[in-house]
């Protein structure tokens, strides 16, 4: 592995790796600790969270695979120049790996707690079963020639492209609602800081090398950085400028506006208390 060039800046680079760990790796447990104190995940987004899942896990894959196998190094180095550096740090993997957990734990509040009238749509559904899908036969694809390096890159695009698409569930649902009740701001928060110092390890390294090959050589964590940056933002307008202050009438306006037809109109509760009658026994005399 190429060394650094200034001791302080490879202290600062852990430094601001661990503290990107430590921002996402805490990012889930508000919500956890949400769910658990309300038992339900009414407000958080069922599609959110199982885009979030095939996100981590690909990212889980990509990390580990190009952090300890010497396969996929001596490929990236083939590719990319023994000069350089790999650009997945042990930080990476510990947060790809706690991430998962994590997100197991929000799955199976899911299954236990009260979620209303929310489910899985059928998109986010055929989404993660067409990614998963794609990297199978990507796999058999790398097969015969050992392109491992190409495969876990499809893995990092994975992961990339399912960050773009898996804030917009929710965001989309507090537009719904009008409010962010039930969807932890404080997770937005820690999720905000991990970007940020994600981002600003990829520049440290960058300074240290004298190159912008770390950007282009890891894409995949440079985007991750930004659109969390940009969604992040936009959950926080929602949380603190929009929406925030409206709580009392949001699960009601929720329902009526994902479950329309069962919204009884005064006609229909008009007939529904007729029938209801006609079959009360008569009043004893």
């Amino acid at each position: 592995m190429v060394p650094w060039n200034s001791f302080p800046l490879q202290v600062i680079y852990q430094l601001l790796g661990w503290l990107a760990f430590l921002s996402w790796a805490t990012a889930g447990y508000p919500q956890i600790i949400l769910n658990f104190r309300r038992k339900s995940v009414v407000g958080l987004s069922l599609d959110y969270e199982i885009l979030n899942f095939t996100k981590h896990w690909s990212y889980l894959i990509y990390n580990a695979s190009l952090f300890f196998s010497p396969v996929i190094q001596k490929q990236y180095f083939e590719k990319y120049g023994y000069d350089q550096m790999i650009p997945v740090a042990a930080n990476d993997v510990a947060f790809s790996t706690h991430a998962v957990i994590l997100n197991l734990i929000i799955l199976s509040q899911i299954a236990m707690f009260e979620r209303g009238n929310q489910k899985f749509s059928k998109y986010a559904i055929a989404i993660v079963a067409a990614v998963w899908f794609s990297a199978a036969v990507c796999f058999f694809i790398a097969l015969p020639s050992q392109s491992w390096l190409w495969l876990i890159s499809i893995f990092n695009s994975i992961q990339v492209v399912m960050t773009v698409i898996k804030y917009f569930p929710q965001a989309f649902m507090n537009f719904l609602r009008k409010s962010t009740d039930g969807f932890s701001v404080g997770g937005v928060l820690l999720d905000f800081s991990g970007g940020v110092f994600n981002y600003s390890q990829m520049v440290v390294q960058s300074i240290d090398q004298g190159t912008l090959v770390n950007f282009y050589g890891n894409t995949g964590k440079v985007l991750i950085s930004l659109v969390t940056i940009v969604y992040d933002s936009i959950l926080m307008c929602q949380h603190y400028m929009l929406y925030g202050d409206k709580k009392g009438h949001t699960l009601k306006n929720c329902e009526e506006i994902k479950e329309p037809l069962n919204c009884a109109s005064p006609i229909d509760q008009h007939i529904k208390g007729v029938v209801k009658s006609s079959h009360q026994p008569p009043a004893e005399v």
